[in-house]
């Protein structure tokens, strides 16, 4: 099975558009949406096209195939326009016998590990900073941020299949990629 992941989409409706289409384009069966949806949070500038209330029904239409996690910038009206769940702080994502802790990253990230036993995977958004890398007795990974990337990186996504996580921009471009395991 094919999974895209994705962060902190901030109302951006241009961007929310773009991982779509490469959502589509990637021919992948789950969107896991790592939190910050609709908000643009009041550390962030306006993402451009800021309209949540475009990206709301652009979500909805995919609420089948969405997992997501409540980022900082959730809300409980937030659940109220969104037709899947979006509240819950973490995920536990099975794919291939590997354990993925999928969370936002503003309590649970790489100085505050949430319970991992040897060989999981924690992935999260929350820095806009597109990260892989194996650490000490984990994998830590973040697909960057869609709408509003930090320390001069594009906007990105990333895809994982078969063991293999690609993080790309928008063109296509694999920007950074890293084997997890082998299948």
């Amino acid at each position: 099975m094919r999974y895209m992941f994705a962060s902190d989409i901030h109302g951006s409706a241009y961007y929310c558009r773009k991982m779509l289409e490469a959502y589509q384009e990637e021919k992948a069966e789950r969107l896991v949406l790592l939190g910050d949806l609709l908000y643009h949070g009041p550390r962030n500038d306006l993402p451009r096209e800021y309209a949540p209330k475009e990206v709301i029904p652009m979500l909805n239409e995919k609420k089948r195939e969405i997992y997501a996690v409540r980022g900082n910038c959730e809300a409980e009206v937030d659940q109220m326009v969104l037709e899947f769940p979006v509240l819950a702080d973490y995920c536990i994502l099975s794919i291939d016998g590997r354990t993925f802790y999928a969370t936002h990253g503003h309590v649970y990230n790489q100085n505050n590990l949430p319970p991992l036993q040897e060989g999981d995977i924690l992935i999260h958004g929350h820095t806009h900073v597109l990260k892989a890398e194996k650490m000490e007795g984990y994998i830590l990974l973040n697909p960057g941020s869609v709408s509003i990337p930090k320390e001069g990186n594009p906007p990105t996504y990333a895809v994982l299949e078969e063991g293999l996580f690609r993080i790309k921009d928008f063109d296509g471009n694999v920007v950074k990629e890293i084997q997890l395991y082998m299948k």
